[in-house]
């Protein structure tokens, strides 16, 4: 299954983990979501979300202009 992507650069702090619940209440329990942001604080933002909304996240990595992170909706 190919995870959709969600460009979230330019959009700081909440904005980022606001759009990534939004988007992921609307998808299937296991449905991956590809997010690009340039928020600096979404390398803290978005693991504590998943966390705490019982999502996995499958990968988390350092782009040139900021994050990529791979969710799979819980």
């Amino acid at each position: 299954m190919l995870a959709e992507s969600y460009d979230l650069r330019g959009l700081k702090c909440p904005l980022p983990v606001l759009k990534t619940r939004r988007r992921l209440k609307d998808m299937a329990a296991g449905s991956e979501l590809t997010i690009e942001t340039t928020d600096p604080l979404a390398g803290i933002d978005i693991p504590h979300f998943c966390r705490e909304e019982g999502h996995q996240l499958l990968l988390s990595e350092r782009t040139q202009t900021g994050h990529r992170f791979v969710i799979r909706r819980g």
